[in-house]
């Protein structure tokens, strides 16, 4: 029985592999494939306490969010250089393609490495270079302010990053970062200044704070998208609230799990929120530093929370949905992917 069970799950994982996707809750430092982090700790001298490459996986596995984050603080000491940025995005878009996610809207955060005396505009013009590099994927990118900096700085990255949009396409902004510390209200005249130079914007909320961050991303900084939302669940007034106003929210289930948001993934409101009409997405977050995949994600989902293979495929269409890709665009990668998915499906008769 055990036998049959784990080959009936390869064959799912199979098939979501084979699936074209959309990734619209990504961070780029997150997603750097482990033998690139690898390359660049070595670059920089080594550090004694990831003397290999599975060492340097191992360290990947967090207390709770707290200890997440410091990890997160640690691996970003490696990037250093405005090469490293252009080396790790080309890796990310690599490691993407060949995944077969089609799109993807990704965060960065230049405003951690202003300490090292690197230029937030130049950052982006590296990262531009590397994804540049990869033809088979579409990469947008999101401008994380990161909360813990607080929202003066945020307004100068936002500056910042207007005056070279276009040519590197970042298409919109979020808040990721410390959430149990930085409450996101004092962000709103950064959102209001954002939405006026055109910016789409996201802000994670319900990951390492209940409803009440919710209530102030949806509220105060009135967010086009959610990022996690997990513990909205927690509020019935406020899942009805972003349910009555379509509020898309990227979810994050491994993410959550690997962090201890949630005990399980049968304990994700994924389902809930899908059931009431909330449009979902499903991403990976930091998918090398929580050793999932998207495939992944959408075989927790079918596994573990009941969703057959065409919700799968309706959550997939929201991914599309809620991308801020222009609406034609859209459109037209609806329906390249609802014939690539008919296609795959065909085969498998």
């Amino acid at each position: 029985m055990r036998q049959l069970m784990k080959a009936a799950e390869d064959q799912a994982l199979s098939y979501f592999r084979r699936l074209p996707k959309v990734e619209l809750h990504l961070h780029m430092e997150g997603a750097i494939p482990l033998p690139a982090l690898w390359q660049l700790i070595q670059k920089y001298g080594g550090h004694p306490d990831v003397p290999t490459v599975e060492a340097l996986g191992a360290r990947f596995r967090y207390r709770d969010f707290t200890h997440f984050i410091d990890t997160w603080v640690w691996k970003n000491q490696f990037l250093r250089e405005y090469e490293d940025f252009t080396f790790v995005a080309a890796e990310v878009a690599r490691d993407l393609a060949s995944q077969n996610v089609v799109y993807a809207e990704a965060f960065y955060s230049p405003g951690d490495y202003r300490r090292r005396g690197l230029d937030p505009q130049r950052i982006t013009e590296a990262i531009r270079k590397g994804l540049r590099q990869v033809r088979d994927i579409e990469i947008a990118l999101i401008t994380d302010l990161i909360r813990d900096h607080g929202p003066e700085r945020g307004h100068v990255t936002l500056e910042a990053m207007y005056e070279v949009c276009d040519d590197f396409d970042v298409i919109g902004i979020g808040i990721g970062g410390s959430e149990h510390r930085f409450p996101p209200e004092p962000f709103a005249p950064v959102y209001e200044r954002a939405r006026t130079l055109g910016f789409r914007t996201t802000a994670h909320a319900g990951e390492a704070c209940g409803p009440e961050s919710v209530w102030g991303v949806v509220r105060v900084l009135r967010v086009d998208r959610i990022g996690h939302g997990t513990r909205a669940i927690e509020d019935p007034t406020l899942v009805d609230y972003i349910a009555e106003h379509q509020i898309p929210i990227e979810l994050c289930v491994l993410s959550n799990l690997r962090t201890g948001v949630i005990p399980s993934v049968a304990a994700h409101p994924a389902r809930t929120y899908f059931l009431r009409g909330i449009p979902v997405s499903i991403n990976t977050d930091d998918p090398k530093l929580f050793n999932t995949s998207l495939a992944e994600e959408y075989l927790a989902i079918q596994k573990d929370l009941d969703f057959p293979k065409r919700e799968v495929h309706r959550v997939l269409e929201q991914g599309i949905l809620s991308s801020w890709l222009p609406d034609p665009r859209k459109a037209a990668l609806l329906e390249r992917t609802r014939r690539a998915i008919r296609a795959i499906d065909e085969d498998d008769i």
